[in-house]
């Protein structure tokens, strides 16, 4: 079944070793990109945390920055028009940059963050089709003695020899808006070494975001039917 779903976040959080976030090298990368005239951020500030490069936004709730903390460097995109490849290669790009600066080696961890809204096709309300397609219940809600608002399932998929990383993935009504079910997969990767290139920086994000679309959508698709009455 085709569904038509909107991205409205990609974070991801690169770890590595503590080190004192020193703004000076963030804002030499900064002055590098923005000379070029294609920077990918307007601001730089330094923030009691690390040094931050952003965007202005306008819609609450937006976000769209890059954090150079004491422990990860953390890319954010909410509410935003960015594609999932934009972002990825974005990721990529400045991360190659500032971990240049910055001497950092080794990224301990990946992890990656991708929440998606998509409107079933046989039900108007979320929350009918988490209770009654997805999860298949009827009135057994009755037994907490009031209805619940919100409906959903989580699944965890562990790291194999063949796909080294690990999916948590949830599926559920959407608070803001009952039409929509929300859908994130938040990922988890192995290490990576500079010296090796950051080309998986880009791949994992990319590979977060597929198995959303090509899997969870699937999965999703099974149970969006009309219930037989």
């Amino acid at each position: 079944m085709h569904y038509a779903p909107r991205t409205i976040a990609i974070i991801t959080e690169l770890f590595h070793p503590p080190i004192h976030p020193d703004p000076a090298p963030v804002q030499r990368v900064h002055n590098q990109l923005f000379q070029t005239g294609h920077s990918p951020y307007q601001g730089f500030v330094v923030t009691p945390q690390g040094p931050v490069l952003s965007n202005p936004t306008t819609r609450p709730g937006a976000s769209s920055m890059a954090a150079f903390l004491a422990d990860r460097f953390q890319f954010r995109e909410e509410f935003s028009s960015l594609t999932v490849e934009e972002f990825a290669l974005r990721a990529r790009f400045v991360t190659e940059l500032v971990a240049a600066q910055t001497g950092v080696q080794v990224f301990t961890t990946q992890q990656v963050t991708v929440r998606t809204l998509l409107n079933p096709r046989h039900f108007k309300d979320s929350r009918a089709f988490l209770k009654q397609g997805l999860l298949g219940l009827e009135g057994e809600t009755e037994d907490f003695g009031r209805e619940p608002q919100l409906f959903g399932v989580r699944m965890v998929f562990p790291a194999q020899e063949s796909s080294p990383h690990t999916f948590s993935l949830r599926i559920e009504s959407y608070h803001a808006d009952t039409r929509d079910v929300y859908i994130e997969n938040m990922a988890t990767f192995p290490p990576v070494l500079a010296s090796r290139g950051l080309a998986t920086v880009e791949t994992n994000i990319l590979e977060t975001y597929r198995f959303l679309v090509e899997r969870a959508l699937r999965f999703v698709s099974r149970f969006d039917a009309k219930l037989e009455t």
